[in-house]
């Protein structure tokens, strides 16, 4: 089973007439990439909340956001502006563009009133012990729908790759009947051309150990082995147990690597048309499998 890094979990929790809603969205990434966006009542809270996060989401550039709706009837939320800070703000930007000599924003009261704090909204009540548990727990269901999304899109992205590997597959059992032909074309063709050379003399004995020589530096046996078992292996990391595994992805990615380095030596000893033509279609398939890769967890 594997997961994709493509993913979308959301909850809601009403407190105290305060409705909070938690979305998680993400899309593939190297590594963990969070993005917290969060309301000024949770600011102070932000430690605790990745700490949440972090171990449930795995990899991938995750944004997590939660917002607050008030949900209370008949009444209009009361804000205040906290000017010393509005001052100290503004005191700051403007020593720094008289010292560094650059242009002042073109809109620096907007800029001001979106600095954290310079907008303080009145009532505004810490949410208890009791309260951050029950957000937690609609953190929760969030990141319960949010990997159970990434699991719906790793199931259709094993599809994918089945899919793709039993073409690859298939592919390679069609390199066989050509592979013995090449060889009897290629010694025809180089005994055609010594008997038109009826004015060298030879020894035959040489010339068949130079030509059992060649023979075996264009043996791919090797190489089809090589690639059915990458093939195998591929297989069976798919259908691997468990929760999801960052190392997973990034394995599936190593052994697509090796299978293009099987191919491509195939290709190069191949010696013949319709096996290059082939070789042309296992990678085109291999390429898809790559871009697909990206999104694996």
């Amino acid at each position: 089973m594997i997961y994709s890094m493509t993913g979308y979990g959301s909850s809601q929790l009403l407190l105290e007439g305060v409705t909070y809603e938690v979305s998680i969205r993400s899309v593939n990434s190297k590594q963990l990439d969070l993005s917290l966006r969060l309301p000024s009542i949770l600011r102070d809270r932000e430690i605790e909340l990745r700490g949440i996060l972090i171990p449930a989401l795995f990899r991938g550039k995750v944004d997590v956001t939660i917002r607050t709706a008030d949900n209370s009837l008949g009444t209009t939320p009361q804000v205040q502006i906290n000017a010393p800070l509005l001052r100290a703000y503004y005191d700051q930007i403007h020593s720094a563009i008289e010292a560094e000599g650059i242009p002042q924003p073109e809109d620096l009261t907007r800029l001001l009133l979106s600095y954290p704090g310079v907008i303080v909204e009145q009532g505004e009540t810490p949410l208890t012990d009791e309260d951050m548990q029950l957000l937690r727990q609609a953190i929760g269901e969030a990141v319960d729908q949010f990997n159970a999304f990434r699991e719906q899109e790793g199931a259709s992205l094993e599809r994918i790759f089945v899919e793709k590997l039993d073409r690859i597959a298939t592919l390679l059992a069609e390199v066989d009947p050509y592979e013995q032909s090449r060889i009897t074309d290629l010694r025809s063709k180089l005994e055609e051309r010594l008997a038109q050379l009826t004015s060298i003399q030879y020894d035959e004995a040489r010339l068949e150990q130079e030509l059992i020589y060649y023979i075996e530096k264009l043996d791919i046996s090797e190489e089809k082995n090589r690639l059915a078992n990458h093939i195998r292996y591929f297989r069976e990391v798919l259908v691997q147990t468990g929760e999801p595994d960052p190392s997973r992805g990034k394995k599936l990615g190593f052994i697509a690597q090796e299978m293009g380095r099987e191919i491509n030596t195939l290709g190069s000893k191949s010696n013949n048309a319709a096996m290059q033509q082939l070789v042309v279609r296992m990678k085109d398939e291999l390429e898809q499998i790559k871009e697909q890769v990206l999104n694996v967890l």
